[in-house]
């Protein structure tokens, strides 16, 4: 008798919490949304890439009436790096998960149920046309994407391979005419190793340094992300050697696994700092802050960072789902929200290489940390986006902790009654 007791109580508490969770669903702003202060944005359409946490990656214009006036959305795919180009077309990394059956056989050695095809396409605006495209086969997805595309002045096309642990230009022919293996430059045995350390290189398919960006800097050098080593490197495109080293390996209080570095006219470097949640401008030889703005509280995992003429920072708030623009005094004047695993954001109206804005010594700084339980459970409510729908935060995640519980306990109670009868 008391079993059947507990047994309706289950079944009650598991249907109330099955309706909370349905309201939790219906109350929950599952779409996109968007803000702005009084002394506004800088001018212009944005340009999002969004990586999704699934294989529903897009890339968004979005007007200053926070307006879709322009989507790319390739299936199967996570999309990455996009930029408008001077003919008004964008250029975008994808990378597409493939079937087997579409795969070449020597991409099927390590995951024999997948490969990917990594694409840095160029796209017609009017059409969404692919009218130039460079692409490669990789073994599987997970951090083997293609994250950042540049076409530089001469027309060639400058790429981060990070399956393959390279940095190369291909021609409008799609001949590779410079390439940069980090074995060669940061694996054991190398002058990067001897003075930095570093990660060991453990070969074949591992995720070694996650290059993540590439630039060419006035100079004329390519400015180089090294995620898994907290580094970013300069290398001189003639002699391949690296000439400048900001941050340092394991010395995480000045980078950790950063994204999408961003070199101002003045020298210093503006950073994507994503595993200490914030954004940093850095001086490029001393590694001294400058200028910040993060910390838990305001930011997770940031993975882009733009400086506009202004003085505004155009941020990539990762894992809240966001993109963000503050002003001079470290001010939120614009959100765009609802954007799931967004990775990079761009202001239109300001050129791709236009590096001229306003240092962060002019500039107000603002960090706010939380305490060590509210950071678990943001990291819980990120995690949880990759297998649960992106509205089910903490409240919801609890909902369907409780009702898996009582389901459970349910299951549990029926299997015993039934042995006892047996």
């Amino acid at each position: 008798m008391k079993r059947r007791r507990r047994m309706r109580y289950l079944a009650w508490v598991a249907l109330l919490l099955g309706l909370a969770l349905g309201a939790q669903g219906l109350a929950a702003n599952q779409g996109v949304s968007a803000t702005s202060a009084a002394d506004g944005p800088y001018e212009g359409h944005t340009l999002i890439s969004v990586q999704s946490y699934g294989l529903d990656g897009k890339l968004l214009e979005v007007n200053e009436d926070n307006e879709v006036v322009w989507k790319y959305d390739p299936p199967n795919s996570r999309v990455f790096d996009g930029e408008q180009l001077d003919n008004g077309n964008f250029l975008v990394g994808v990378t597409t998960k493939l079937s087997p059956e579409d795969c070449p056989d020597d991409q099927l050695v390590v995951a024999s149920d997948q490969c990917i095809e990594s694409k840095v396409l160029e796209l017609d605006y009017e059409t969404k046309e692919v009218v130039w495209e460079h692409s490669w086969y990789d073994e599987y997805i997970t951090h083997h994407e293609v994250h950042d595309v540049d076409r530089l002045d001469n027309g060639n096309t400058a790429i981060v391979d990070m399956g393959n642990d390279r940095a190369f230009t291909v021609n409008q022919s799609g001949g590779i005419v410079w390439e940069w293996q980090a074995e060669n430059h940061l694996s054991e045995g190398t002058k990067f190793h001897e003075e930095y350390g570093g990660p060991d290189d453990p070969g074949g398919e591992a995720d070694w340094t996650h290059m993540n960006d590439i630039d060419k800097l006035d100079n004329g050098n390519f400015q180089l992300s090294v995620r898994n080593f907290d580094v970013v490197i300069e290398v001189d495109p003639e002699t391949k050697n690296i000439t400048n080293v900001v941050g340092e390996p394991g010395e995480t209080d000045t980078l950790d696994h950063q994204h999408n570095p961003y070199k101002l006219r003045n020298g210093t470097v503006l950073v994507a700092d994503s595993g200490n949640d914030r954004v940093v401008e850095l001086n490029a030889t001393t590694d001294e802050v400058l200028w910040q703005y993060g910390g838990r509280g305001l930011l997770h995992w940031p993975r882009d960072a733009d400086r506009l003429p202004n003085g505004n920072t155009l941020i990539v708030d990762t894992f809240n789902n966001r993109v963000v623009e503050i002003n001079e005094r470290s001010e939120v004047v614009w959100t765009y929200e609802g954007v799931q695993m967004p990775y990079t954001a761009d202001r239109l109206s300001v050129p791709e290489e236009d590096h001229e804005t306003v240092p962060g010594t002019e500039l107000g700084s603002r960090h706010s940390d939380v305490n060590s339980v509210e950071s678990s459970l943001k990291q819980v409510e990120a995690y949880a986006a990759f297998v649960f729908p992106a509205w089910m935060k903490l409240p919801e995640l609890l909902t369907l902790a409780g009702l898996a519980v009582c389901v459970l306990l349910f299951v549990l109670e029926v299997g015993t009654a039934i042995v006892r009868d047996v």
